[in-house]
């Protein structure tokens, strides 16, 4: 397990509760207080990374995406298996490139959105005889939410602010396009609280190259409380702070930090033909902190580590395959569900459904 923060440490240990024998990797966490052991490690060392994966059969990067591709490299250098959390789709698509040939497994983009939702969604859409449009939404908010922005930023405020600026993956009229971020805003309800859901980048990981020509429109929008899209369009145009990214983040993390009382939105809904009939169903959760080993955990921490474990331990069972490239939508929901990670999600109380 390389990098433990939050999502890392808590994978870790779900993972080594469910049988695994797990070594935690990271340039600065000691092993106090933690199950297994734990190592010091700088992947930007490619020896020191190399030597830290002798004698291990996968690795999972819980790091920022910028290194992704050097864990992955490294992975197949040693001929393990390799999973990450990357919501960036330059990042997620190099490390799928390394996936061809290799004989080992590689699954980017495991977690939440891009993840969980991906997974939903997919099952969603088998049970259509001809499917028509998936729309795929998440959200990380504070379930107090305080000021005009409804935020806190409890994600890697890199990897939000990619979010909001980089184009996004669609389908439109059954072909793959590319639109602004922060656009085709509109209005959602999830258990009598108004939301608003606008296009972000990354969420979808592969599957607008998988659905293409098998639906008029696919897309992936986050979940914000009311008028925030419109504040951030503000922030990153007006400001001009869509020329330093860097910048930004430190900015809105120094305004909105993260918070331990926070909620996670799914909502996925698929419309199409089953037996002749136009349908349309859905799939709407919420998810709250979960206390785990004697202690909570935030929903955004809990719902991206037991979504991967889950991922890891359908590898590991040879419920799924053990070479080539593995992406979210193949993987069965109903099989991830029965998994010790993934038994989390039908075990927690919903704060609304």
């Amino acid at each position: 397990m390389v990098g433990l923060g939050n999502v890392g440490e808590l994978m870790a240990r779900l993972l080594h509760r469910s049988g695994f024998a797990v070594t935690g990797a990271d340039v600065a966490r000691s092993a106090a207080a933690l199950a297994f052991p734990v190592v010091n490690l700088d992947v930007t060392d490619p020896d020191a990374l190399g030597a830290a994966l002798v004698g291990t059969e996968a690795v999972v990067s819980c790091l920022p995406f910028r290194f992704n591709r050097v864990v992955a490299q490294a992975a197949v250098d040693a001929g393990v298996h390799y999973f990450d959390l990357s919501e960036d789709v330059t990042s997620a698509h190099r490390v799928a490139e390394l996936a061809a040939g290799a004989p080992v497994v590689f699954v980017p983009s495991c977690g939440l959105a891009p993840g969980l939702i991906a997974i939903v969604g997919a099952a969603l859409a088998r049970g259509f005889e001809q499917l028509e449009s998936l729309e795929l939404k998440v959200g990380a908010l504070p379930r107090n939410p305080t000021g005009l922005l409804g935020y806190a930023f409890n994600w890697s405020p890199e990897g939000v602010v990619n979010e909001y600026l980089n184009d996004c993956e669609v389908i439109r009229d059954g072909r793959l396009r590319l639109v602004p971020a922060m656009s085709d805003l509109e209005t959602v309800w999830i258990g009598g609280t108004q939301l608003e859901a606008f296009a972000t980048s990354g969420g979808l990981g592969t599957m607008c190259d998988t659905f293409a020509g098998r639906l008029d429109r696919l897309d992936y929008k986050t979940l914000r409380y009311p008028g925030h899209c419109q504040l951030m369009r503000f922030f990153f145009d007006e400001l001009h702070l869509r020329q330093d990214r860097a910048l930004a983040g430190r900015i809105l993390v120094q305004a909105k930090p993260p918070v331990d009382d926070d909620v996670v939105y799914l909502y996925a809904a698929a419309e199409g033909f089953r037996y002749g009939l136009q349908v349309r169903e859905e799939v709407v959760r919420s998810y709250v902190p979960m206390q785990l080993d004697g202690r909570w955990w935030r929903a955004i921490s809990w719902t991206t580590a037991a979504s991967a474990c889950a991922v890891v331990e359908l590898v590991a069972t040879g419920a799924l395959p053990r070479r080539g490239l593995i992406r979210q939508e193949d993987v069965s929901y109903e099989a991830l569900a029965a998994t010790t990670g993934g038994r989390l999600f039908s075990d927690t109380p919903l704060l609304a459904a």
